[in-house]
């Protein structure tokens, strides 16, 4: 029950008055609290405490819902309560702390800072990100599983490609790294992490951590007669190690190939770089959100289009506008033995690479779709015919990149293709326009600072 002396001091680090809430209003209260030490909010009261008369209604629990589909990831609510207060009823909406880090639809990391929402700067975020304990659900421990539930083959494999990519022999107890990496807890208990990574069938304790792959014959997912369109669908299990090889393998499997004579070699191109569909499959396994029970990772081939879907929203202060800068793990343990596997080339380069491939193959960028429970990468398998792939030019990743924005933007400048390619000297740039030129690909227009190039 609420205590009325609570309501005599006002606004403060823990208590919020909102007389007739916005979305806005709420979801930035929810991302502070949240992201601070809880409080409450109630609704019907003025900064003074005074009743307005806006306490419960009909609209508030559409607008509530409204406020969290903006928060990502979703705040978590505690009890609603609703009480009278002098004029008339009000309701409080508990906000409890969150072990999460959550941010605004927009990016925006907020705090609770005495009766206000602040929002936190780049190493401000960095700060409350490395308190938040992102991690807790992995390394939980699974009941019922043992050390016994490891396969040994899976075991053997990891450690072998743990000593590849550190370049040198492992001597030690193979239990305390285990415990180290977060795959057993203090008492030898198998976490999360280490059920999905080690276990013979994760699947018996996370049933959720499986995959499903579905391959539709048109654009959608019906057919024109209105029954499922789809050619075939395939469920997969394992530990993670697997479910990427396995995957991999049946999407890799029914790829389209063309074949391309040049000279007298004969080219095979895949609908889709592979590259970017492996990044695509890693980045949903390592990133998923595995407490969300009832779904698990799709990967739906259509005509037109390869969508790979993971279980929970962006985590953290990531959203689609800074994914490629910035980098936050919902997962770090995962991330880290993957990593040490050699499933992940290099940390945090994984999105940049993605869309360099799609764009270098002549594909659409990537496109990112972020939801409070979801997040889908899709790659289209379109290819735009350009002048780059004129018969007899031979081109590098650089000269292609800058073809293509040729395209996009209708010319280019020296400036913008060392934007391009920074790490390049400017005698290189020189030279790779000048050899487009005289691949008759791009005309030189203007002189010295006005020079600038276009297609011919």
């Amino acid at each position: 029950m609420l205590d009325p002396t609570l309501l005599q001091s006002g606004p403060s680090s823990r208590l919020e008055f909102l007389a007739e809430p916005t979305p806005d209003d709420l979801a930035e209260t929810l991302v502070a609290f949240a992201n601070t030490d809880g409080g409450m909010i109630v609704i019907g009261l003025d900064e003074t405490g005074q009743y307005v008369g806006q306490g419960y209604s009909e609209d508030l629990e559409g607008i509530l819902r409204q406020a969290e589909t903006m928060c990502r990831p979703p705040v978590v609510l505690g009890n609603w309560e609703q009480f009278e207060a002098e004029g008339g009823s009000v309701v409080a909406l508990r906000v409890p702390r969150s072990v999460e880090l959550h941010a605004l639809e927009d990016g925006r990391v907020l705090v609770r800072s005495g009766a206000e929402n602040r929002p936190l700067g780049g190493d401000e975020i960095r700060r409350l990100a490395s308190t938040k304990s992102t991690g807790d659900f992995e390394a939980e421990g699974v009941p019922g599983a043992t050390y016994e539930d490891f396969d040994r083959d899976i075991l053997d494999e990891y450690f072998a490609k743990r000593e590849e990519r550190l370049r040198r022999v492992f001597t030690g107890d193979r239990k305390e790294l285990l415990r180290d990496i977060g795959a057993l807890t203090d008492s030898g208990q198998p976490t999360v992490a280490g059920v999905l990574l080690f276990s013979k069938y994760p699947q018996q304790w996370l049933p959720q951590s499986g995959l499903v792959f579905v391959k539709f014959v048109g654009t959608e997912p019906r057919g024109e007669d209105g029954m499922a369109g789809y050619a075939r669908r395939e469920e997969i299990t394992g530990p993670l190690a697997r479910l990427i090889e396995n995957i991999w393998e049946l999407t890799w499997s029914e790829m389209a190939v063309s074949a391309v004579v040049r000279g007298l070699e004969r080219e095979e191109t895949y609908e889709y770089p592979s590259f970017a569909v492996r990044e695509a499959i890693v980045n949903a396994v390592c990133h998923r959100d595995y407490r969300l029970r009832g779904r698990r990772i799709e990967v739906r081939m259509y005509r037109d289009r390869l969508e790979v879907i993971s279980p929970g929203g962006l985590p953290g202060f990531i959203t689609v506008d800074n994914i490629v800068e910035e980098h936050f793990s919902r997962n770090p343990m995962l991330v880290g033995s993957l990593f040490h596997w050699g499933y992940i080339e290099e940390l945090g380069l994984g999105i940049d690479r993605m869309i360099e491939e799609m764009l270098q193959s002549g594909h659409k960028r990537p496109q990112f779709d972020a939801r409070p429970y979801s997040f889908a990468v899709t790659l289209f398998n379109s290819r735009e015919r350009m002048p780059v792939f004129a018969e007899g030019k031979t081109l590098n990743a650089r000269q292609l990149r800058s073809m293509q924005y040729v395209r996009d933007h209708g010319s280019i400048t020296n400036r913008e293709y060392r934007t391009l390619c920074p790490d390049v000297s400017a005698e290189t740039i020189r030279l790779d326009l000048a050899d487009l030129v005289e691949q008759g690909l791009l005309l030189k227009i203007g002189s010295k600072k006005g020079t600038y190039y276009i297609l011919k």
